[in-house]
């Protein structure tokens, strides 16, 4: 049977394996054509085979970029519709949803087929946060899956081996088992499936479970992932075996990878639940693979007991307006949703709508030296109190107990009079909200995925899901890899005047995220919350903030379509001097462009660097939907 590629056109899911999928000929149609998954003239280029330069800082670029595909067009879809970053899984996802399935059913798909084909990503072995609308009730629930230390963890477990020896990890803590978090996106998943789900369990594994028995082929954006990871998968056997030639260099793309070890892993899961995953033999190869010292590798502490008591949970979305919309997100451990937040409410005093791109295209034109400026300075502001105050709200409450202070219109407007909209500010102060006990934290996240999802009933899905940095701590087990997301922590436990960071390593605690998974509402004239209007997200780490702003930006004060809003050129700030203009897009013409040139005319210290975020944005419309995929990695939007 041959590897699974992309196609257009439906299969019986349930009841046959993805990869027996096959797209009509020319002598005849296929007999679900009427209802299918429809791909539109999506367009562009292909994703580039080989690393694009750029930075090398994974605070910026949290994997390797690979490319822009010029020119794509919006997919619209009648009914419902799915994106995801490989075409692969988004053919998968489509396929439930085709057949009837509810978001809650679609993401377990989407998930579990994006571990196999973009592993570098996402997968089992790691973490994620979802944002559900259920349209009956019209309820939205934020369902945290990210991953948790081990009990046995100490302040400094990310900095010294242990208090007598107080050297490094080794070889490094990311690639030591110290990195490795309990896993927390399958218990999640199997929470929203309880609450949302239609399908049975068990069925909706068998598209991986088939993939990974007859093989998908190495994409281009993989290819070059392994490439440029190649020499840390090397310190693992299992990683090297699967991903590596016996030279050393990474399987190219196109090359089919069998993956029988997951075949086997999923089939347990299929049957038993998430408790085949956090007990039994999965399980202790789990901890025995954190606790391996092979190469002098310092191993990690989790332990049986961490994994049978790892627990999602359900937070209260955090919910703001925005001009005539509401938008919500994910609170804490989070930053990602208040700190959009902060950002839009910030930018919700001026009129963003003068300073439009200029010259737009499919590719969304040309941003304005005036906006980028604005939204870079709010971006600013907004991470500045993200870093003082936003971690596990578990263990460290907020300032007033809730989001609400931080993200009060009158503290925001006060916030935005801090903004010279002539000059940068730099660096941004955090907001006084009085004595607090804990220290700020800059220490950046890295890579992830991202799923956007509307069912055929109206309930829809933003899910970002991760293994932390590319290929996550590189140590496989059981044909899934292992994520480095403990380094999301701060690895030193106190500032230098002794107070306590407030991301420190705690046993138990969750490490902070910037992912922003978000949902937008009309808001009806009585003020109440009105339909759906657009599901959005991106991968990025601690940059995801500034590509989910200018996306929304571009979809609510620009009138962008998605494609355009998620092509546009990726731009904005943490709270450093450096401003963020992507290099790899098309309209940016490198050092010498005039928008760059006006930026720094402003005092923006301005970097080209290429751009690897993975957007992706469905908008409603008045007959279904209409959505986008980044052009920056190798995602697609299908529906019916």
């Amino acid at each position: 049977m041959r590897p699974l590629r992309s196609t257009a056109l439906a299969c019986a899911l349930l009841l046959v394996p993805l990869a027996a999928c096959s797209s009509s000929d020319s002598t005849g149609t296929d007999s679900a054509a009427e209802n299918s998954c429809v791909l539109g003239a999506s367009g562009g280029t292909p994703v580039g085979a080989t690393p694009s330069a750029g930075s090398g800082d994974i605070s910026t670029n949290p994997e390797v970029a690979t490319g822009y595909r010029s020119n794509m067009a919006p997919v619209e879809t009648a009914s419902y519709s799915v994106s995801t970053a490989n075409p692969v899984s988004t053919e998968a996802a489509c396929e439930v949803l085709r057949d009837g399935g509810t978001a809650a059913d679609a993401l377990i798909v989407a998930q579990t087929v994006l571990g196999l084909v973009e592993p570098q990503s996402s997968g089992i072995g790691g973490g994620a946060f979802l944002m559900y609308y259920d349209a009956a009730s019209g309820e939205v629930q934020s369902y945290d899956g990210r991953e948790t230390a081990p009990m046995s963890a100490t302040g400094d477990y990310l900095r010294y081996i242990d208090d007598v020896n107080r050297t490094v990890p080794q070889p490094d803590a990311r690639s030591s088992g110290r990195s490795i978090g309990v896993p927390g996106v399958l218990r999640m998943l199997e929470q929203a499936h309880d609450d949302h789900g239609d399908k049975p369990w068990g069925d909706l594994f068998q598209p991986a479970i088939g993939l990974a028995d007859n093989g998908i082929e190495i994409s281009p954006r993989m290819a070059s992932s392994i490439a440029d990871s190649a020499p840390k998968l090397a310190l693992d056997p299992a990683s090297k075996d699967y991903f590596l030639q016996p030279d050393g260099t990474g399987k190219p793309a196109g090359t089919v990878l069998n993956n029988p070890a997951m075949a086997k892993t999923l089939s347990a899961i299929a049957t038993d639940g998430a408790d085949a995953f956090y007990t039994g033999d999965i399980a202790q190869a789990i901890v025995d693979a954190t606790a391996d010292t092979t190469a002098g590798r310092t191993p990690g502490q989790i332990t049986l007991d961490d994994l049978a008591g790892y627990e999602p949970k359900t937070r209260t979305a955090v919910c703001t307006e925005y001009r005539d919309h509401d938008i919500c997100g994910m609170p804490g451990p989070s930053s990602g949703g208040i700190a959009v937040a902060s950002t839009m409410g910030i930018l919700s005093n001026f009129d963003l709508a003068q300073y439009a791109p200029t010259g737009m295209d499919a590719n969304g034109g040309t941003p304005t030296a005036e906006a980028v400026h604005l939204i870079s300075e709010a971006e600013r502001l907004a991470y500045a109190d993200r870093d003082k105050y936003v971690a596990d709200p578990d263990f460290v409450p907020l300032p007033g107990g809730s989001p609400d202070a931080l993200l009060d219109p009158e503290y925001l407007s006060s916030r935005a009079g801090l903004i010279d909209e002539a000059k940068s500010m730099g660096t941004a102060q955090p907001g006084d909200f009085g004595p607090v006990q804990f220290a700020s934290s800059t220490d950046p996240e890295h890579g992830t995925s991202h799923i956007s999802i509307v069912d055929g009933e109206g309930n829809a899905a933003s899910m970002t899901t991760t293994v932390e940095s590319a290929f996550g701590s590189f140590h496989m087990v059981d044909g899934f890899l292992l994520n480095n997301q403990l380094t999301d922590f701060s690895a030193a436990p106190m500032a230098e005047d002794g107070t306590p960071m407030a991301n420190r390593v705690e046993p138990g605690k969750r490490p902070r995220s910037s992912m922003a998974p978000t949902l937008v509402f009309d808001r009806n004239d009585d003020g109440a919350r009105g339909d759906l209007v657009l599901v959005a997200g991106s991968p990025g780490g601690s940059v995801i903030i500034q590509f989910v702003v200018k996306t929304l930006v571009g979809l609510l004060d620009w009138g962008m379509d998605p494609q355009q809003a998620v092509s546009m050129v990726d731009f904005g700030a943490a709270n450093t001097p450096s401003t963020n203009y992507g290099g790899e897009h098309p309209n940016v013409t490198g050092e010498s462009d005039p928008v760059v040139v006006k930026l720094r005319e402003m005092g923006h210290q301005v970097s080209v660097a290429d751009q690897s975020s993975g957007l992706s944005a469905l908008q409603r419309t008045d007959g279904g939907w209409i959505g986008g995929a980044d052009p920056r990695r190798e995602g697609e939007v299908l529906g019916g």
